[in-house]
């Protein structure tokens, strides 16, 4: 039995909104916190937003998808995951919004966003293939090609870490260093603290979000119920958005800093765990290879957030680009093809 099912719409409503500004809030100082480690420690930001910042992030997605797959909701857990998707890199052009001097793709100085979107399309196009073709059942009810999924991330990881090193690739057109500076003018304060009490502070962080990621799925799927939405547009809408809540409060905190990479690298690594989480949601499912509950609304969501991604790798490639109403033109189609998969995701839900 489902923890909200008794209650009233409105209190279920008013407990998804509390624990959805808890996550809110303590994604707003992760940023601060990735920044420190990252000059404490002398990781990259580009490493750091990939799998420090995108990992703790990425915990309401973590405890909502594998707690559904434990429900048995699997249309819930994967269209939460893949509606994140298109979610998530919506974000990056609200985040672009804030951006000053010019569009936030123009930034990185060093191609890893870059290769980082190019194993997202990669990952995602597997990922669509598989749910078409039907899984390969390997253990138990777990399917090989989730297996598989988990093994390309880990390898992706290790790929980009690697390159992420290398110096041999320089850009032309970028703006200048002094366009990077934290518009706000307000100084880190993690920066004073002892590298010991960062990872303190991140797992209490990390502790918030877990929890509230547990009620979140509870709330929505009792939303689900009672509304008569349905698990596959409340998925892929209300309970992606509320659990790409740290990814919208880290991303828009990074740019404020400054911090434009490991802004991009946050989004583009929040999505490449979407794809790893597939075989805990799967290992949780107890009534065959979860793929093969994909819905259209699923795959549909995993066109759009293969489109949305290539256009951003086009604004990587194309430094120089125009501004509208604030933001990149890659930032703004990003925008409209997050608002068309809206409209087309509703009637596919129907």
């Amino acid at each position: 039995m489902l923890l909200f099912s008794s209650l009233p719409l409105t209190w279920v409503i008013a407990i998804f909104c509390a624990t959805a500004a808890v996550v809110w809030l303590t994604g707003t100082r992760l940023s601060y916190l990735a920044d420190a480690i990252s000059e404490r420690s002398g990781i990259g930001r580009a490493l750091i937003g990939l799998v420090f910042l995108a990992g703790i992030t990425e915990l309401p997605e973590l405890v909502t998808t594998i707690y559904a797959a434990w429900i048995g909701s699997a249309t819930l857990a994967l269209n939460n995951m893949f509606g994140g998707i298109v979610m998530q890199t919506a974000i990056l052009a609200i985040a672009d919004g804030f951006v000053v001097h010019a569009a936030i793709t123009a930034f990185p100085r060093k191609p890893t966003p870059i290769l980082e979107g190019v194993l997202l399309i990669l990952l995602l196009s597997a990922v669509l293939t598989i749910s078409m073709a039907g899984e390969i059942v390997l253990w138990g009810y777990v399917g090989g090609g989730a297996m598989i999924l988990a093994g390309v991330y880990a390898l992706a990881v290790l790929l980009l870490h690697k390159f992420d090193s290398r110096h041999d690739w320089r850009p032309i057109g970028l703006p200048p260093k002094a366009a990077v500076s934290d518009p706000s003018g307000r100084p880190n304060s993690f920066h004073l603290a002892p590298l010991r009490a960062l990872v303190l502070y991140s797992f209490v962080a990390s502790v918030l979000i877990l929890v509230c990621g547990t009620l979140l799925v509870e709330a929505a799927e009792a939303i689900a119920v009672q509304t008569r939405l349905g698990r596959s547009f409340v998925g892929v809408t209300l309970l992606a958005a509320a659990t790409s809540l740290p990814e919208l409060s880290t991303t828009i905190t990074a740019v404020r800093m400054g911090a434009y990479t490991m802004a991009i690298s946050n989004i583009f690594g929040s999505n490449l765990i979407m794809v790893l989480l597939i075989f805990p949601a799967d290992l949780f499912y107890r009534d065959g290879a979860i793929l093969d509950r994909a819905d259209d609304t699923a795959r549909l969501a995993l066109v759009f957030g293969i489109l949305v991604t290539a256009v951003y790798l086009a604004g990587l490639l194309i430094k120089k680009k125009r501004r509208i109403l604030g933001m990149g033109l890659d930032s703004t189609l990003v925008l409209i093809i997050y608002a068309l998969s809206l409209y087309a995701l509703l009637q596919v839900s129907r």
